[in-house]
């Protein structure tokens, strides 16, 4: 993303624009994470990144992600789910 670093967010596809809302809502270390549909507009790479991110924040004990998905990719790999 470092390329589209003068880019408005018009200029960013909807995956980009995805990425960088979730980097700006880490940017702040908030104690609760709100995620609906992190990884709705990822394809399969980033979208397996951001679960990796937020597995590695839950496991670190640094901040408590809540998520809100339909797959259930995200139900198998959640420690806690709530339907």
């Amino acid at each position: 993303m470092a390329h589209r670093v003068r880019h408005y967010p018009s200029q960013l596809s909807g995956g980009q624009q995805q990425r960088v809302a979730v980097a700006r809502a880490l940017v702040g270390d908030p104690l609760i994470l709100m995620a609906d549909e992190p990884t709705g507009n990822l394809d399969s790479r980033n979208g397996e990144a951001v679960m990796e991110l937020l597995r590695d924040l839950h496991r670190n004990g640094r901040r408590s992600a809540w998520l809100r998905r339909r797959a259930l990719l995200a139900f198998r790999r959640a420690h806690h789910s709530i339907v």
